[in-house]
């Protein structure tokens, strides 16, 4: 397939086929954008994105065996040009300040309305963020205040590694599935199980697994 060069060229990154699907139905109702490729996890986007070089990212927080997060950082460090939203179903108020510190320009929520979803690419493509007025707000009141985000949970003092770890325990994988899942070693992982103990207050592996559980219940992917 030629793609048309005069075109922004949109790529999309979410584990759903009916949500890359219905992406590019949206995108394909713009004369002046064009979906140049897309992938389900973070290694297919980074290899892809190397090949078809996008001016924009379309990226889910949650995906299959990985985080959007460490992806953004990813995609960032090796595409510093490549402007990225993210679009999820995960509240802003706890994952948008993570994305943009990991270098997304724009979050938008699944659940706004698609001409949101235009809007956001076309401002981050002026070079501006996007994201809705009132996490806008609590941005400002929190450059002023010095509160995090999210209200304070306990969760927010995660690291974003150590979040995918806990996200990961919460969806029932064992120590070695996060392992495999991460690409990293056991002692790493039981070395952040350590961390995230430590910062939640949790005494022991059992306290560690029922609070994940608990937050993924709470958060579902």
């Amino acid at each position: 397939m030629i793609v048309n060069e005069t075109k922004t060229r949109i790529f999309l990154v979410d584990d759903h086929p009916l949500v890359r699907e219905w992406l590019t139905n949206l995108i394909r109702q713009q004369p002046d954008f064009v979906v140049c490729g897309e992938a389900e996890d973070a290694p297919q986007a980074m290899q892809v994105v190397a090949v078809v070089k996008p001016d924009v990212a379309i990226v889910d927080i949650s995906l299959k065996d990985g985080s959007g997060i460490e992806l953004i950082k990813n995609l960032r460090a090796f595409q510093p040009g490549l402007a990225i939203v993210v679009l999820s179903m995960h509240d802003e108020l706890f994952y948008a300040e993570r994305a943009l510190r990991a270098g997304a320009q724009g979050y938008i929520m699944k659940r706004e309305a698609t001409q949101k979803i235009i809007a956001g690419i076309r401002q981050i493509l002026a070079g501006k963020l996007y994201m809705s007025e009132q996490l806008a707000g609590v941005l400002a009141q929190r450059f002023v205040a010095g509160r995090p985000v999210s209200g304070g949970s306990p969760v927010e003092q995660l690291s974003d590694r150590e979040l995918e770890v806990f996200q990961l325990l919460g969806q029932g994988y064992e120590t070695r599935q996060v392992a495999g899942a991460i690409h990293v070693s056991m002692k790493t992982v039981q070395a952040y199980c350590a961390r995230i103990k430590e910062k939640l207050n949790l005494s022991n592996a059992t306290e560690l697994l029922r609070e994940a559980v608990r937050w993924h219940e709470n958060n579902p992917t």
